[in-house]
């Protein structure tokens, strides 16, 4: 839809997604990348170097429109220099078993990989950047929705520190890791891009589709065949 809409504006892209069409039309001069979900592998990885090819040597008459859903956090990944993509695996499964909250989950994240936290912007400045995004998050807190690739972020090496010291009971954490955060906590790794940075002020970032559109879709479809249906939460 976007090459439509935008026709010759549009120069380039990279849609990194969780399952490839075997039939249908690409949008010319996207590259299209399969991402995995919800533990990352080789091709969050590929995503990850793809994204940041296409935001590499932007100006500031650039405009780079950001489609964002749930499930970005896995989908695409860009880990800090001496962390591997087995290290963010290992880490991401004993969070899981250890039952942390998405929220806490896409803290640590933030503070390990060069796309999330408002990492995005960095890569793409001095460029503007307008994020549409698809929430599956309870609240839509645009920090927390595919870990805030385009959003500034107020979570601290310190507190990611924390909720991996919380799960260490569930698994082992990778040293690489406990040593990056341990390094950020320390104040010798930037943090991330937070609120009233350069890179955030000129950041757009709209929610066009949540939990909460569809609830109250569903109960207007409900109502018009006759059924009584009330939100609840």
């Amino acid at each position: 839809g976007a090459s439509i809409c935008l026709g010759d504006l549009m120069q380039s892209g990279v849609c990194v997604t969780k399952q490839l069409e075997e039939t249908g039309q690409p949008v010319k001069g996207i590259k299209y990348v399969k991402g995995d979900h919800p533990v990352p592998g080789a091709g969050s990885l590929a995503g990850g170097h793809a994204i940041q090819s296409v935001l590499n040597g932007l100006n500031e008459q650039d405009i780079v429109l950001v489609l964002l859903s749930g499930g970005g956090s896995a989908l695409a990944t860009l880990p800090d220099d001496g962390i591997s993509l087995t290290d963010m695996q290992q880490m991401t499964a004993v969070l899981l078993r250890a039952g942390v909250t998405i929220t806490e989950l896409n803290s640590v994240r933030k503070h390990l990989d060069r796309i999330k936290g408002g990492g995005l912007l960095r890569l793409a400045a001095p460029a503007r950047v307008v994020a549409l995004v698809l929430s599956d998050v309870v609240g839509n807190p645009l920090d927390v929705i595919a870990s805030g690739p385009a959003y500034p972020d107020e979570s601290t090496f310190a507190e990611a520190l924390e909720i991996i010291n919380r799960a260490k009971k569930s698994g082992s954490i990778p040293e690489s890791i406990l040593l990056h955060l341990h390094k950020g906590a320390s104040g010798l790794i930037p943090e991330t891009v937070k609120p009233g940075d350069a890179p955030g002020l000129s950041a757009r970032n709209v929610i066009i589709g949540s939990n909460i559109d569809s609830c109250q879709a569903a109960a207007m479809k409900a109502r018009e065949v006759g059924i009584n249906a009330q939100i609840v939460t």
